[in-house]
Parts: C-alpha cells; structure tokens; sequence
C-alpha cells in the first residue's frame, strides 16, 4: 500500500507534466502562427518591344491597265463575238452596232458633195465668163467680183460637204468595236439587243503585261504606304509563291462606302501569277505606340483600376502597379504605360496576391521567348 506522501508526490510528478506539455504546445502553435507564408507563382517578363511592327492585308491580282471599251456612237447592239476569258489581239472585232442609219448618212452626204461639185462647176463657168467679158471692157468690175464671190462660196460649200461625207464615213467605221491591245477579256457589260450610248463600256479587256495585287487599306494604316515602299507578296493558290512587290500607287481619298484606300502593288513577271488570284501582302510598318502585351489573366483590377501585380527580384516579394489598357487582343492584352522591358509580372492566381507577399519562382524551369510583334506578345514565361 502506498503511504500519502508517496501519493502527493505523485500527483505533483503528474501535474509538473501536463503543464510542460501545454508549455510545448503552446511554443509550437506560435510557432506556426508566425511562420511567413511563400507562394509559388507563375510569371511572364516583359521582352524588349519592336519598333516596327508588320502589316498583312489581302487583295487581288488584277492587270496593270484595264480598257473598258464602248463605241464612239449611240446604237444597237446586233452583234458580241467575244466572251469573258478569251483573248484577243489588237484590232479584233468584239462587237458591233446596228450600221443602217449610219449608212444612210454616208449616202446623204454623198449626195450633198455631188451636188456642191456641180454648184462649183457652175459658178467656175460664171466666173470664167466674167473675167472674159471685163477683160474686153464688155461687162463692170462688180460683176467680176460677184461671180468669182459665188465660185468661191461654191468651192467652200464642197469642201463642208466632203468633210461631211468623212464623218458619216467614219460613223459607219464606229459601228464596229475593236480592241486597241492584246489581252484578255475579263467583262462584258453590254450584250445583243442594248441599246447603247456613246462611251458606255462594253466590253472590259485587261492588257496583257505588268499585273498588280490592288490592295483596300484602312485610314490608320495608310499613311504606312508610300509609292516605291517594298511589299512581301503571297498567294492564298501557292503557299510556296512568294514575289517582292513594289507599292505603284496610293488612292488620294478614300473610297465613300469602306472608307479605305485603294493601294496597288506592282508585281514582277511570273507565269504562275494569274489574274483574278487572292493574294496577301506583307509590308512593315514604323510603332509609333510601343505597346506591350501581357496574358490576359495578368490583369487584375484595383479601387476599379487596371493594375498588375509585379515581383521584385531582389525580395522576392509582390507589388501592385497600375497600368494603361490600350486593347485586347485574342489572347492577351495591350499595356501603353506601367511596364517596361525586363519587368516581371505575375501570370496567373492575380486574386491570391497581396502587397508585399513572398513569391518562390521556379529558376529551373527554361525560360520560353516570345516575339514583341505577336498577339500574346512581349513577354517571357518563366513560370
């Protein structure tokens, strides 16, 4: 049996116990109270930015000189004898207007010119007369004068009525429309039956020789292209084509319903390049706006501005920094002011970020480049 002193004893062994171990345990909770929080965070660095940027817009390939050809008269059309896609040379006949009133007044004037050489014969006889008859004193001055008048009158009035009769000649001779060039047809705008006006295009022909990719060329970036400016030149047929273009001419105002500019880039010769084909061009241009993109889960907002969170190398620690939007793109988003080449900015988890947090970057992780002209752009994953 156990005398009470042993038991005293005891129970203070026991109770020295439990208090050092609430003593521990309360070391070890304060301990792990004050344990400083480190996070591992994914982040993107800010690559250097391009001063020039690339420009990529489509067009077509069409010939350098285009004839849109019409007759020189008004008429009906009775005859077409070409088709679109045919070529033709110069000289060839592509269509052909009713001629019978134009015959008619080949006629006419025919008649006229017969008549004035009789009236010239005529007066010439009078005149002949006249002189003889003053020459012996016959006849007065004033009746010399009348009748070398009238011949006169006679002679000009031919001369009308000849030039008369080569015009009604030459109506016919435009009742018959040709192709000045060789070419091809690539529109008729006129068929059998129309009646037409003068001037009215008929037929278009594309003379064959330089051809040239006409490009639409919004206002923002018009001022980009200048005549003689190099151009990178694709076709959507040949994804191996590519030609070393050369900006010809620049549209000077906008075309009314796309507000664009018509651009047209000269191309060298290749039989591979026909006309009608979708082509690209590809063409630099000066970044007046240094822009830098970032991911879009980068972005954060802060007392409702646009901020990104930036990590400090030097301690390893995160801080908010407000910055100017200036898009979106597909992928990612435009920063204009706040960041500059080399800053480190955080990727992802942007809502778990407080100012001044610790954050572990993973140095084994290789660093991936990405280039300063893509959409997702100037920035470095470093993970």
């Amino acid at each position: 049996m156990f005398s009470p002193s042993q038991s005293s004893i005891r129970l203070s062994v026991i109770a020295l116990t439990s208090v050092a171990v609430l003593a521990l345990s309360g070391c070890s909770e304060e301990k792990a109270a004050t344990k400083e929080i480190v996070r591992p965070v994914k982040v993107v660095e800010i690559a250097a930015v391009d001063s020039t940027r690339m420009l990529s817009y489509s067009g077509t390939v069409r010939a350098r000189t285009e004839m849109n050809l019409g007759f020189r008269i008004n008429g009906k059309i009775t005859e077409r004898l070409v088709d679109i896609g045919q070529r033709v040379k110069s000289g060839d006949l592509l269509a052909r207007v009713d001629p019978a009133d134009y015959e008619l007044a080949v006629r006419s004037a025919q008649a006229s010119l017969d008549s004035a050489d009789r009236q010239v014969e005529t007066t010439e006889l009078a005149r002949v007369r006249a002189e003889q008859l003053f020459a012996k004193n016959v006849s007065p001055k004033s009746q010399l004068e009348q009748a070398t008048l009238s011949y006169n009158q006679a002679v000009a009035t031919r001369d009308s009525a000849k030039s008369a009769l080569d015009q009604a000649r030459n109506q016919v001779s435009y009742t018959d429309l040709k192709s000045d060039q060789n070419g091809i047809v690539t529109a008729i705008n006129a068929d059998v039956g129309q009646v037409v006006s003068s001037g009215t295009p008929v037929v278009t022909v594309a003379v064959d020789g330089e051809k040239e990719v006409l490009v639409a060329i919004p206002e923002t970036d018009i001022a980009q292209f200048k005549p003689g400016k190099a151009v990178k030149v694709g076709f959507w047929s040949d994804a191996a084509l590519f030609l070393q273009g050369r900006v010809r001419e620049v549209a000077g105002s906008a075309e009314p319903q796309s507000r664009t500019f018509a651009v047209r880039v000269s191309l060298p010769s290749d039989p591979n390049v026909l006309l009608g084909m979708t082509a690209g061009i590809v063409a630099s241009a000066t970044n007046n706006q240094q822009l830098v993109s970032i991911p879009l889960s980068a972005l954060a907002k802060k007392d409702d501005q646009p901020v990104v969170w930036t990590v400090d190398r030097a301690g390893d620690t995160v801080h908010s920094r407000p910055v100017k939007v200036a898009g979106f793109t597909g992928d990612g988003v435009r920063i204009s002011e706040g960041l500059k080449p080399g800053d480190v900015v955080v990727a992802a988890g942007t809502q778990f970020m407080t100012e001044g947090l610790k954050v572990k970057l993973d140095s084994e992780t290789p660093q991936q480049s990405a280039s300063a002209n893509d959409a997702g752009s100037n920035a470095r994953l470093v993970r």
